[in-house]
Formats: C-alpha cells, structure tokens, sequence
C-alpha cells in the first residue's frame, strides 16, 4: 500500500491579516485558518521542508503561508520558520540564523547522536517530527516504531538538508567531484532564474514543495513498509539464533531478499550480542538455499569469518566431494557467499565453517 500523497499545490498562498474584520453588527470573528510564516525570495530546501512538515499536521493542514520579511506581517503568524532571527519553541519561532545560534539534535535532545547544526527543517522536525509521523502513517504515538522512523529519517533525510542549508562539508579538503543532483540543489534550481522577468517565485515555492513533500513521504513509505519489517526479521532471527545453531554465530532469515546487513550490525549493539555472528542463511529468489559471510562492517568487503579456502571457487558435484555435504552449488572465490539446494545443506556449510575455523585455531596455538 503507498502512501497518499498529500494535495500540495492546493496550497493557498497569501500575506493577509489572520484576524478578519468583523462587519457592522456581526459578532466579532476569530481566525479560522493558520498561518505559517518564512521569508520570500530565494528559497531554500530548509524552509520548502519544513512548511511541508508542518501542513502534515491536523491543526496546519490548511495553513496559508506567508512569505514575506516584514516584521509586523510576522508577528500575526502562527508559525515562523527561517526568518526572524528567533528560536522560541513556546512561541513557535524556528529560525537558525541567529549569531547565537548552534542547536543541534544532541544540544536540544542528549539521547539523540546527532551533531550537525540545525536549519529550519531539523527545528521543525525536533519539534514535530514524530507527531508528522505518526499523523502519516496512522501508527500511535506509543508505538516504538515511531521513534525508530522518526530517527532513521532524521538521519537519511533530513539531516543533509540541514547541512547543506547551513553549509557544513562532508568532508575535509577540496571534493574529487561536485554532486548536482541532490534535493536541495533541485529546489534552488526552481527559483526563478537571474534573468527571469517575473521574481517573485510563488508559484515556483509551491511546486518546491510539491517535489520536496513527495520525496519526503517517498522515503517515509520505504522505511516503514521495507525497511522496518527488515529490521524486525533481523531482529527474529538474532534472538532465535540459538534455535538455528547452538554455537549463536549463524542467523536464518526467515524470508530471502531481506537487506539485513545494516540491521544486523545495529541490533547486535542494541541486543548487546557478545559473541559476534559469522554467517546468515537464507533462500535465493529460485528457492535455493545461500550462506553469507557477515563483513566486519556495513560497506565492508572483508569477513568476519570467510568460507574455507579450500572450498572457494568450487561448484556443484567438485565441491561436494571435497567438503563432504552433498548438494552444494557453488561457494565464490572471494569466499564471501556459497549456495546449497537446501536448507540444512547451507547450515551444514556453516557450521562446518565454524569447526574448520575453530580447529585451524587450536593448531595455531598449540
């Protein structure tokens, strides 16, 4: 099931006063729209973000959203963000280009990790972000899952328009290369151009927000629809692995395809697993049986406990014969993964991995 994108460019544009006049003999009116206010002008990945954020919202759904610098059209906001030179939660205010500004995740929240100075967007999303969530996804509040969500998209989204906005490198020295194509170089690149005879860019910041949302909520089904259900495989197959394997060191995935990597590592340091795991088990898109190496990192070539030498490079009935499982398939020369036509012929190939690394072990030490 996708997502519903939100209706975006029915946003209203507007800089109107938020009290209506009441008219002659009528009962006095109160406002009854919100509305946020950010600076006009060129806009910025920031603000686009972080407008798109708060209209998630029930209560800013339909917000009007002033773009304007003046003070006093400001003031009448019920939101600021990105103008105003003021961060004041109580009153709404969500700027980050005050001189004494320096806020980051970990400043405003010591459990969280992050250190990158925060824009418009990540204020917006300290504040909000785990009510945008669960008003998306329809997840309730008490639900860990939130919490999970709201940290990975912190961290795969958000957190880079925060940096770029605030003009943090991702590294030290000169780049090797320039990369044009993110989303916040997108979003400047629909301002009106220098020599467009209409500058105001209204209807520009719309369609901003319109792109900027979609990938927002984009990235938002990805995590909550496949990567979440992963990290919960993951996590079934780590505390069953004792079930699989009485040494802890093999893990089945329950379903093949899975990206568990990123997840293993993770959950590991979450479930303060002491005896790191070797290998992982699970079937190919045929229905065949793999056993991977798990690497010493993420993005790492290297293995925390490679398949044995002898059998890299070796297939089907060679390969058999010489590790004495019958029905292998296949072990690769980089000795990273190997294939079995079932399920306990790639367990046995692990556990076999495990006694051969063992004993070459005993031999060095004795």
């Amino acid at each position: 099931m996708l997502l519903p994108l939100m209706p975006l460019l029915r946003f209203p544009l507007a800089v109107t006063p938020l009290l209506m006049s009441p008219g002659p003999g009528s009962p006095k009116r109160l406002r009854t729209m919100a509305t946020i206010g950010t600076h006009d002008g060129t806009f910025h990945c920031d603000e686009v973000l972080a407008c798109f954020l708060l209209r998630q919202l029930p209560r800013y759904k339909d917000a009007k959203v002033v773009r304007t610098r003046d003070p006093k059209a400001l003031a009448t906001c019920d939101v600021v963000v990105d103008v105003g030179g003021e961060y004041d939660p109580g009153r709404h205010r969500y700027d980050h280009h005050q001189r004494s500004f320096a806020e980051t995740m970990h400043s405003l929240c010591a459990e969280k990790p992050w250190v990158t100075k925060l824009s418009s967007a990540g204020l917006v999303y300290m504040h909000f972000g785990e009510e945008v969530i669960t008003s998306i996804t329809g997840l309730g509040k008490e639900d860990a899952n939130v919490t999970t969500l709201y940290n990975k998209m912190y961290e795969k989204f958000v957190e880079e328009v925060d940096a770029i906005d605030n003009g943090i490198s991702q590294h030290d020295g000169e780049p090797r290369y320039a990369i044009t194509t993110g989303l916040s170089a997108r979003v400047g690149r629909l301002n009106p151009m220098w020599n467009d005879p209409d500058q105001s860019g209204d209807k520009r910041f719309w369609k901003a927000v319109e792109m900027v949302g979609a990938e927002f909520l984009d990235r938002l089904h990805f995590y909550w629809k496949a990567w979440l259900p992963a990290r919960q495989l993951v996590e079934m197959a780590i505390l069953s692995r004792h079930k699989v394997d009485e040494s802890g060191e093999i893990v089945e995935f329950q379903a093949g395809g899975c990206p568990w990597k990123e997840h293993l590592f993770t959950l590991e340091e979450t479930l303060s697993i002491d005896k790191a795991i070797k290998y992982a088990i699970f079937t190919d898109q045929k229905g065949s049986w793999r056993v991977q190496c798990v690497p010493v990192a993420v993005h790492s070539f290297e293995n925390r406990l490679s398949l044995p030498e002898s059998w890299r490079g070796l297939r089907d009935e060679a390969l058999s014969s010489h590790c004495g499982i019958p029905g292998c398939v296949f072990v690769h020369s980089g000795g990273f993964i190997g294939g079995h036509s079932t399920r306990d012929g790639a367990l046995e190939m692990a556990r076999r991995s495990l006694k051969a690394a063992a004993s070459q072990c005993s031999v060095a030490t004795a």
